[in-house]
């Protein structure tokens, strides 16, 4: 299944932006952009990630939501 028909594996309901690289449960890989920012929010976002839609979605909710000075990767295809 191809990512574009993929839901988010936490809602259920949102289009994937971003696919955890390293999810520390493999049922939850893929997440919308609400999903994903409630992560961010809450303080416990995806460290190792690659974007889906082809746009920096993700990385712009780690700039303006993420407080903590952490590291993070962008993983290529």
């Amino acid at each position: 299944m191809g990512a574009h028909r993929r839901k988010c594996d936490w809602c259920g309901n949102g289009t994937p932006i971003v696919r955890d690289m390293e999810p520390v449960n493999p049922d939850y890989q893929y997440w919308c952009e609400e999903c994903a920012r409630a992560l961010i929010i809450k303080g416990d976002p995806i460290e190792t990630y690659r974007e889906l839609e082809g746009e920096p979605i993700y990385g712009r909710l780690l700039e303006e939501h993420c407080t903590l000075k952490r590291f993070y990767s962008f993983v290529t295809a």
